[in-house]
């Protein structure tokens, strides 16, 4: 039985490249804090495309290549349970988290509290508007963690934009106590150095540990100076997370000058991000271990002393690798897969010109025991759908789907959607499901898509940068055992095991 709906080869070519648009103005307010609208972390605006790309996009959609502007589409094991536009928080849809019967979804003016007791019906709990790209967040117990991004004139929720050349200028880590899911309490703030563009926990039982992922120092900037080669990491006791505060900042990529040791990128390797600092760490703490995307260089490292991280094996792609994004490991701890986030996420990559090993994830086995792991490359998976060249498109975040004896995965696509693939044979990776909307618009690349895509209790739970949350139900006898797997908590940052 042919399981994909209406599969196509699709021939695209590469449009525009836009880049990522960064924080919608915040229009309204919301408890328990009030702000104002944030003029400077306003998109860039949309980007044309050729007349060429637009009567291309126009044709495939009239032709049946391509789903129609804002057309859904998907396989037949896939149903499509609900969704939530967005409310209170008009900014940019970002992570989610799970806990329980609640989900948390991530926003660049805040976060949303869903009650998911009944997945076809979420319903709203909270919105609380604290405005600060990108709001990664993160829950553990009674507290929510919000990375803070962008420059802030202070840590409260009523900050404004400031310039990062301003010494006075904050950017790091949120805490919120969640107690009361109804009324949310900002309870603490930590600054780091260069801010947090995305974080981990690492959980213990009297403590969260924070790994703070931020990159791109200049000497220009006070509270964000190269070399920037390592992490920050943050303790916050679970009874006083008024006393968070940094304990360290592992250097991951020794070396002399002021760019550290990690990727130099461009020239010595055109194409290719420098590294000075990592995008995203994905941590497996029943096996001590971590694995890091960073910029240009992914790594694996051990965490059984998580104040004092050590890199075990360090791997690079010069060739289809232009920004380590994130990583996810498998159940058995012997693969991660790492995301290829070309073009920042703002551009036009899954077509035929691109290609299929670009903008992709890369699968790594990892060989050997203890210290002497190795990191060996095995193949790349990308979506097989082409999209439009208006359609920002590049793998995203995405967990595991819980089965034993096989490796499963759902990730978000941005605008390329939903997509269910089997990893099981690292060399041989393959697409069971898929979901996707057509094009915002074919007639300019307007930002936009899934953000994140995670399976937790039996269900998919995609957050949209601009359509919202959505809640997907997977049929299929190669995942139908995950929904037999109930968890009281998902960061998908901090990986369980599943079968413990």
């Amino acid at each position: 039985m042919t399981l994909l709906h209406n599969p196509r080869t699709r021939r695209r070519r590469l449009g525009v490249a836009a880049t990522a648009a960064g924080l919608l103005a915040a229009l309204l307010t919301a408890a328990p804090a009030v702000a104002t609208p944030d003029p400077g972390d306003k998109p860039v605006g949309e980007r044309k495309v050729s007349k060429s790309d637009v009567a291309e996009a126009r044709a495939a959609i009239e032709s049946g290549e391509i789903p129609g502007q804002d057309e859904i589409v998907h396989s037949e094991n896939i149903t499509h349970l609900a969704n939530i536009p967005k409310d209170v928080l008009a900014g940019t849809n970002s992570d989610l988290a799970f806990q329980g019967k609640y989900a948390f979804a991530g926003n660049y003016d805040g976060f949303r509290v869903f009650d998911i007791s009944n997945p076809k019906k979420p319903k709203t709990v909270s919105q609380v508007l604290c405005p600060g790209s990108q709001n990664d967040i993160s829950v553990s117990g009674d507290l929510l963690f919000l990375s803070t991004d962008s420059s802030r004139s202070d840590s409260s929720c009523n900050s404004t934009t400031q310039p990062a050349t301003e010494k006075s200028s904050w950017e790091g880590m949120k805490v919120f106590d969640i107690s009361d899911k109804r009324n949310p309490k900002y309870v603490a703030a930590v600054e780091t150095a260069c801010g947090s563009h995305t974080h981990t926990l690492v959980p213990e039982r009297k403590n969260v540990y924070v790994y703070v992922s931020s990159y791109s120092p200049s000497a220009s900037f006070p509270d964000c100076q190269p070399p920037h080669d390592g992490i920050s990491v943050i303790k916050v006791p679970r009874k006083a997370p008024e006393k968070a505060a940094v304990v360290g900042f592992p250097v991951l990529f020794p070396g002399e000058g002021v760019d550290g040791g990690g990727n130099p990128g461009a020239p010595t390797n055109p194409g290719v991000s420098k590294t000075t600092g990592c995008h995203d760490i994905t941590v497996l703490p029943s096996k001590d271990l971590a694995a890091g995307a960073c910029m240009g260089d992914g790594i694996l490292f051990s965490i059984k002393d998580p104040e004092k991280p050590k890199v075990i094996d360090r791997v690079q792609d010069n060739v289809n690798f232009a920004f380590w994004h994130s990583a996810t490991f498998n159940q058995k701890a012997n693969k991660v897969v790492f995301t290829d986030e070309l073009g920042g996420g703002g551009a036009a990559t899954c077509n035929a010109t691109v290609g299929p090993n670009r903008g992709a994830n890369g699968i790594y086995d990892i060989v050997g025991k203890g210290d002497k792991q190795k990191l060996v490359f095995r193949s790349y998976y990308k979506i097989p759908r082409h999209q439009a060249d208006t359609e920002n498109c590049v793998a995203h975040n995405g967990s595991l789907i819980p089965v034993k004896g096989k490796d499963i995965m759902v990730q978000a696509w941005y605008q390329g959607g939903v997509s269910v693939w089997e990893f099981t044979d690292s060399a041989e990776p393959k697409e069971i499901a898929y979901f996707e909307r057509g094009p915002i618009s074919t007639e300019t690349l307007v930002g936009g898509g899934t953000w994140s895509a995670y399976y937790y209790n039996g269900y998919i739970y995609s957050n949209d940068m601009a359509k919202g949350f959505d809640v997907l139900k997977i049929s299929d006898r190669r995942t139908d055992p995950g929904s037999r797997v109930r968890l009281d908590e998902l960061n998908v940052q901090t990986q369980p095991d599943y079968f413990d």
